[in-house]
């Protein structure tokens, strides 16, 4: 009887431990997944994203999962064979499925954003675009995925975009507090200027402190909080792009087949057809100075540090402004191979902008990303520019011989572009910082893209289920315990 009893009162009080101060609890969010293709003017790259499904002020706080290079050339090299432009796809889709829960898979948001590559074979070809896109369309349609489209992007969006990533890996919009145990905009945020140098590209996108005359912004609500920005994006300014209007420069004032290149080291040299140029509007095929037949030209390198930097600035036109201090370079307006900025000058200039891409790129191989001064920039640049095409292969053997060559040319026309056309000087050179990662992601507009289609996509609501204070609920299984135990022995008495 005194077993009984105690069973009883035992019960009693696990029953009522296990109802009383019963609340509600939330489940954790869910995990929620999308994927975004850079399809570059020189090479694809596919990042997938992942973020907590309840948001943070309607903005996911999202995170890179994955990013993967595309082996070949960017999709616009695929023109004359657009189904290879959709096929070198399938091996980065194919490893992003294995990062993605099965499950989870259908409802993931699939994007491919084309940038400078794909405008330039826009200018020249429409229909060939057009067919590049629609093979890349069906290739990605083919994967358990929510694909939501293949287009190209404006020159102004991707550098907002570029713009946004940058501040948001910097926490300019916000930031976790262990003391709230919450994410909150930061009382005093530091806003960064981004610098994107793509292949075909170069994009200048800030926050202007003053008053500037421009009709038209970017403007975007991340995490609650709207902001208004400049961008302006310069086509035929990329790298490669570059490249290829100085040889066409050298070449055309010159009647012979063996042509120098001041950029170039000394011994190293390059063959080039006068077709190549009639391939890009960048390059304007024409060009009444370009003869029409398809003969080569050898470009001689000649390590010469001060002709290269004098080629370059040649290729810039920094009196088609008049007397406006505001403008940069080529006057104009539009994204355009001729036409230019909405016009740009330093007093506009936010205190610190971060450069990335190919000024990162180039920087870093010349070990020029630890925050040097201008002065120390320049002699590093003309130091190697006099080296020797069997000194540079020696000393550099891991490095593409095809790249090598290049670092020069690339280097001075980085200085031109933001000492003469941006007007940075001896002092605002430190408000620079080349970055090509920030934590685990990369700097890219991908990352923009992704936080700003997150505020397109309704938040979920929380799961509540019942749920115990911690202590109660162990003293209920306690007691829970101690009765079966108690019931067990009563059996066996």
């Amino acid at each position: 009887t005194a077993v009984l009893g105690a069973l009883v009162a035992l019960s009693i009080v696990a029953l009522v431990l296990s109802l009383v101060k019963v609340k509600d609890v939330p489940l954790p969010p869910t995990v929620k997944y999308g994927m975004v293709f850079d399809a570059g003017s020189s090479h694809t790259s596919l990042f997938v994203y992942e973020w907590d499904s309840d948001k943070e002020n309607d903005t996911g706080v999202v995170s890179q999962a994955l990013s993967c290079d595309v082996q070949g050339q960017g999709i616009s090299s695929y023109a004359s064979d657009p189904p290879k432009a959709g096929d070198s796809l399938r091996a980065c889709l194919e490893k992003a499925l294995k990062v993605i829960p099965a499950a989870k898979q259908s409802e993931v948001p699939a994007y491919l954003g084309a940038t400078a590559g794909m405008r330039l074979l826009r200018e020249q070809n429409s229909s060939a675009a057009d067919q590049v896109l629609a093979e890349v369309a069906k290739t990605m349609r083919e994967y358990p995925v929510a694909f939501k489209g293949a287009r190209i992007l404006t020159g102004e969006e991707e550098g907002a975009y570029g713009w946004i990533t940058i501040n948001y890996l910097l926490d300019s919009f916000t930031k976790y507090s262990p003391k709230a145990h919450a994410w909150v905009h930061p009382e005093a945020a530091n806003i960064f200027g981004a610098l994107d140098l793509g292949g075909a590209s170069t994009q200048i996108s800030f926050m202007p402190e003053g008053s500037l005359n421009w009709t038209e912004a970017s403007r975007f609500t991340l995490y609650g909080y709207n902001y208004s920005i400049y961008t302006h994006s310069y086509l035929c300014y990329g790298q490669n792009e570059m490249l290829k209007r100085l040889a066409k420069e050298l070449i055309v004032s010159s009647s012979s087949t063996r042509v120098d290149h001041p950029c170039y080291p000394k011994d190293y040299n390059e063959t080039v057809s006068l077709s190549s140029f009639r391939t890009s509007p960048c390059t304007n095929g024409s060009d009444p100075r370009l003869t029409v037949s398809d003969r080569n030209v050898t470009l001689q390198g000649r390590g010469n540090a001060s002709g290269c930097l004098a080629a370059v600035k040649k290729l810039f036109n920094f009196s088609a402004c008049g007397q406006s201090q505001d403008c940069t370079f080529n006057g104009g307006d539009g994204d355009s191979c001729l036409g230019c900025p909405h016009c740009v000058s330093t007093p506009f200039l936010p205190l610190a902008l971060q450069a990335f891409s190919a000024f990162y790129y180039n920087f870093k191989f010349l070990n020029l990303t630890e925050g040097q001064p201008l002065d120390a920039v320049k002699e590093t640049i003309e130091c190697f520019c006099r080296r020797t095409w069997e000194d540079l292969s020696s000393s550099y053997p891991a490095e593409n011989p095809e790249r090598l060559p290049k670092y020069c040319a690339n280097a001075n026309y980085i200085l031109t572009l933001l000492l003469d056309a941006y007007k940075f000087n001896e002092t605002s050179w430190n408000n620079i910082f080349f970055q090509m990662k920030a934590g685990s992601a990369d700097v890219g507009w991908t990352l923009g893209y992704m936080l700003n289609l997150t505020n397109m996509m309704p938040a979920e609501a929380p799961v509540w289920i019942k749920g115990h204070v911690p202590s109660l609920w162990a003293a209920a299984i306690a007691f829970i315990v101690l009765t079966l135990t108690l019931g067990l022995a009563a059996l066996l008495m």
